[in-house]
């Protein structure tokens, strides 16, 4: 057993930044990348923009420190705030009064399990969730998205969730808020078209919130909801609130929002990990991840990820450290104390037009361009998985996703291993049985069963299959030797052929057995249904012990 280390979770110096500017640029770069997002799903999840900007100043510092990638920038994203308004309906339709409470007491609860998850070094498996269920949930949560913010870009509220959302769409369609239109399309447009290059200059984000604040200054007359008062400062704490008919609820919405919260940093570290060379520690970054939520949580603030653009838009700035990330969350902590009336006037159409740009961008559009050229199976996985993420829910859609692929790999997997199953009784030609063996095996009544490979337990059922249907022996010879693998179905599935073998009287020998095999015999009893003295080195110990019988 490989012991690992406990993750380090120290600020390092061999950590820091060797390009100062290219990190101190890379965070500023970020943090006006981050701002809009921000403030749009903060009004999105229903915890307000406030919320939004300090999840994003609270775990961006911690995870940037605490964290396993050095030029990760973390945040509220996109999938995260659609569990978290999801949430946020439900509890406050059950509990109005504590509903801040009981969402706190959901985020903090979610920010632990990721802590979990990096110390017990789960890190490697929440990266190996098939992709067509990647981009069945991914798109998913882009549609959901999309659905929730038409109603704010034609002038109406956020619907409460995606089938009321397009219930509504008839009447909203017929009873729009021209302004309000006018100015989403607007933003929309200019975000769709908004040159690459001049990304690296101003993001195209920064500029439709400087656009929108501009439009409602200079034309007040116009009919546009906007974020309204924010508060000058942090919030303060917020303790967390649990109810024992709510606990159920918490708990899945937790796992929910650590599992989503936990595949989306870590596909971000790996974007990182390959565009800059740097390797990630998987399990510090969900301790970071952890933290961070947890933190913000206390604070009332939204929980999130590792963000994929805002963290290339670091790498592509120059940054290569910590700092950047740390950069990040201060420059935004400084806006949300001293500029808070400016955002007063940004428009719900602008942010609108933000998010549906965000879903836009989250589908998984080259897999959907391909679908004639991937395999049925792919395809119709991602579109179910898609489809239980919109209309059900992500936790629902992820399990069985990953439920029927490992049924189908599984099947797959029992092919091949199959495939390595030789049995011969010596009539026929059998690869891997060569014609001295055959004849021997004619000669003497002898069927042989030859495991190759690893024998786990989706090859059992075959196993016995192909034994009927062979002929009848007067022995039964195992070998073992290539048997890489056995488990515990495969271990008892053998013992049912031994039993079968030895009800039909044939004599039964096991050959090529290594110790290391005997744990998962003995643990079912063969050992102790074949003697001793039937156990051989080598083929050729039995042929020479049948042979010496007959004199």
């Amino acid at each position: 057993m490989n012991i690992r280390e406990e993750p380090d979770i120290a600020f390092s110096l061999k950590e820091l930044p060797t390009n100062l500017r290219g990190n101190i640029f890379g965070g500023v770069t970020a943090a006006v990348v981050a701002l809009p997002l921000a403030l749009a799903f903060g009004i999105a999840s229903g915890m307000g923009p406030a919320a939004g900007l300090t999840g994003a100043v609270v775990l961006g510092f911690i995870a940037s420190i605490l964290g396993g990638t050095r030029t990760q920038i973390s945040g509220p994203t996109g999938p995260m705030t659609v569990v978290v308004t999801s949430l946020a309906i439900s509890m406050a339709s059950q509990y109005p009064v504590d509903a801040t409470g009981l969402i706190v007491a959901t985020i903090m609860l979610a920010g632990i399990l990721q802590v979990l998850f990096g110390i017990f070094h789960l890190g490697k498996y929440f990266i190996m969730v098939p992709y067509p269920v990647i981009s069945g949930f991914m798109s998913g949560i882009g549609v959901i998205i999309i659905a929730l913010q038409i109603g704010p870009l034609l002038g109406f509220q956020t619907a409460g969730g995606v089938v009321p959302a397009i219930e509504a769409l008839p009447s909203q369609a017929l009873n729009f808020h021209a302004d309000s239109l006018v100015v989403g399309m607007a933003a929309l447009f200019l975000l769709l078209f908004w040159p690459a290059r001049w990304n690296r200059i101003v993001p195209a984000p920064v500029v439709v919130l400087i656009l929108g604040v501009l439009f409602v200054m200079l034309l007040p007359e116009a009919r546009l909801e906007t974020i309204g008062e924010l508060p000058l400062m942090m919030p303060g704490i917020h303790i967390p609130v649990f109810h024992l008919d709510m606990l159920q609820q918490i708990f899945i919405g937790a796992v929910m929002l650590a599992a989503l919260g936990s595949i989306d940093s870590l596909l971000t570290s790996l974007v990182s990990e390959n565009i800059t060379g740097v390797p990630h520690d998987s399990d510090r970054e969900l301790i970071g991840q952890g933290v961070g939520n947890t933190v913000a949580g206390l604070f009332g603030g939204l929980p999130g990820a590792g963000a994929t653009m805002r963290t290339m838009v670091n790498i592509q700035a120059g940054a290569d450290g910590r700092l950047s990330g740390v950069v990040h969350a201060v420059i935004l902590g400084l806006i949300a104390v001293g500029l808070g009336s400016f955002f007063e006037h940004i428009p719900l159409a602008v942010l609108a037009g933000i998010l549906i740009k965000v879903g836009i961008d989250i589908i998984d559009w080259p897999f959907l361009r391909r679908v004639r050229q991937l395999p049925l199976l792919a395809v119709g996985l991602m579109m179910l998985v898609l489809l239980l993420t919109v209309f059900v829910n992500l936790i629902a859609a992820v399990l069985i996703g990953m439920f029927i692929k490992n049924l189908v790999t599984l099947e797959k997997l029992s092919t091949i291993q199959l495939g390595q199953l030789k049995m011969s009784n010596g009539l026929e030609e059998v690869p891997g049985v060569s014609e001295e063996q055959a004849e021997f095996l004619r000669d003497n009544s002898v069927l042989l069963v030859k495991l190759d490979g690893p024998l786990s337990y989706s090859v059992a059922r075959g196993l016995g299959q192909r034994f009927q249907q062979l002929p009848a022996a007067d022995r039964l010879v195992i070998e073992l030797g290539q048997a890489s693998f056995i488990g515990v179905t495969s271990a008892l599935a053998i013992e049912d052929l031994i039993r079968v073998a030895q009800k039909d009287e044939m004599n039964v020998s096991v050959v090529d057995y290594r110790r290391s095999q005997h744990k998962e015999l003995a643990d079912v009893g063969i050992t102790q249904l074949i003697p001793a003295e039937r156990f051989y080195q080598t083929f050729s110990d039995f042929k020479t012990a049948v042979e010496a019988s007959k004199v």
